[in-house]
């Protein structure tokens, strides 16, 4: 184990040696076995991409999903695999850089290409986070009430006193149990295993709740199945207004700004090297790649086989909320089972996303102002997006969102180029930049990546940044 990994991380450094030789020695036996054979060895050693996966499939990825069957029906099924694919190869690509030589990913970046990327880079991701911690709790706070609602609750004595309690009690729970798993993170293997084993069954919990409704509505024959075929693989776009800027932005910005500086650090948290390359590409395939394409799938088969075309006068893209479709869903499986099933599908959504988000701050705090790693500022530097719990019960102010948005959408498409830089930077990869006519089939994928992240940075830029901008310098409020 190199010497940066075993100083740079202090979870890294509690690694067996013997382990990780032992493990690299497997890894390069599985790359001699049949392919059945390699796959069974890889699915046991998976881990880092399910938390790329926690942090993307949260508060954003449930309200797109929802809004995509709710208003297109199945038309939008290809949207979300596409921009997956993309970000799973970008992340290769980091992936590669970092196994190759072992380091840090804001150290390569300052030093390989400029301190200032470096540092903006950093602070995107920190203060995105912060801010998009805020929807997690938005979202799970109307989950905690709907159950309550469910319960009768909402009908007894001062209803707004009581919502308040409820909705920051069920906060200050999600709160203490991530507190409890991503300080874990921070200490011994046996607390990364647990960690990254409750990210995998949440995961698959959130997954369950929504193939219920789809599994249903395909026994009473109310799920088109030639229009799921065709929303897959005919790549339409709705004559409806707004339909392009909406699939742009959707995989222009499918892989978060905060996902690109954690994903490396997660690699090296597990003490993988350069044997493990294979491992992290399988890796980000059935840990991040499957469980988005699908659980987005199910999310909007879903809405489209039960709320399109039954929407109410007046319900718009902007206002239809994923609780909504909670409450939608539920005569799916008769009325209050439904409600708790899908209630605790998007808590499940919101809760991996908010301990994914605490890690991240985690380490990237503490990169960017220099500091040495330690378990005590790791785990004070988890609580920083921890503001985004006061998300239960408000939204955060205009101008927060305003931030985020110009940091994050603009260091984006940096970001990508820059790992597209590094990727083919022979000087520093050596041969690992790959050769022949797979390299230029890898370089072709990150270029539209690249390319897409523009168009969607611009879109998200426009709509998040310019447009509110302006309507607050208008009439002094933003919508």
């Amino acid at each position: 184990m190199s010497e940066e990994k075993s100083s740079g991380l202090p979870m890294t450094s509690k690694w067996d040696p013997e382990k990780i030789r032992a493990e690299e020695a497997l890894l390069q036996s599985l790359e001699r076995q049949p392919f059945v054979q390699r796959i069974k060895g890889y699915f046991k050693l998976t881990g880092p991409a399910w938390m790329q996966s926690a942090m993307t499939l949260g508060a954003g990825s449930a309200a797109a999903s929802v809004v995509a069957g709710a208003f297109f029906g199945y038309q939008l099924l290809w949207v979300q695999p596409i921009a997956m694919l993309l970000g799973v190869f970008m992340m290769a690509a980091l992936a590669n850089i970092t196994l190759t030589k072992g380091e840090r990913g804001y150290e390569v970046v300052r030093r390989e290409l400029h301190p200032s990327i470096a540092f903006f880079w950093a602070l995107a991701t920190v203060v995105s986070t912060v801010i998009w911690h805020f929807g997690q709790y938005a979202l799970l706070g109307g989950a905690f009430w709907d159950m309550a609602n469910v319960a009768g609750i909402e009908n007894s004595g001062d209803s707004k006193a009581i919502e308040t309690l409820v909705r920051f009690a069920g906060g200050f729970l999600i709160l203490g149990i991530n507190i409890a798993l991503t300080w874990s993170y921070g200490g011994k293997p046996k607390g990364i295993k647990l960690y990254e084993g409750f990210l995998r069954w949440m995961i698959r919990l959130v997954m369950a709740s929504f193939l219920v409704v789809v599994v249903v509505q395909a026994a009473r024959l109310k799920v088109d199945w030639g229009g799921v075929l065709k929303g897959f693989f005919a790549f339409s776009v709705p004559s409806e207004k707004g339909s392009l800027t909406t699939i742009l932005g959707a995989i222009g910005a499918a892989v978060g700004i905060n996902m690109t500086f954690l994903y490396p650090y997660s690699i090296l948290a597990k003490g993988w090297g350069r044997h493990h390359k294979g491992l992290a590409r399988f890796d980000l395939a059935m840990s991040l790649f499957v469980p988005y394409v699908l659980l987005t799938s199910l999310i909007i088969v879903g809405m489209a086989s039960t709320v399109h075309g039954n929407l109410a006068e007046g319900v718009t893209t902007a206002n239809f909320k994923p609780i909504d479709a909670a409450q939608s869903l539920a005569t799916v499986l008769g009325g209050s089972l439904g409600r708790i099933v899908f209630d605790l599908g998007f808590a499940g959504m919101a809760c991996g996303a908010i301990s994914a988000h605490m890690v991240c701050c985690g380490f990237t705090v503490c990169e960017m102002f220099g500091l040495e790693y330690t378990p005590k500022r790791y785990r004070m530097f988890t609580l920083v997006p921890a503001v985004g719990l006061l998300g239960v019960m408000i939204q955060s102010p205009i101008w927060l969102p305003v931030i985020a948005s110009a940091l994050a959408f603009t260091m984006l498409p940096i970001a990508y180029v820059s790992f597209f830089i590094l990727n083919n930077k022979r000087s520093y990869l050596g041969d690992a930049v790959g050769k022949g006519w797979k390299r230029i089939a890898v370089n072709a994928v990150l270029l539209v990546a690249v390319v897409l992240s523009l168009v969607g940075a611009g879109i998200k830029i426009k709509g998040g940044v310019v447009d509110k901008i302006r309507k607050m310098a208008t009439t002094g409020e933003a919508k």
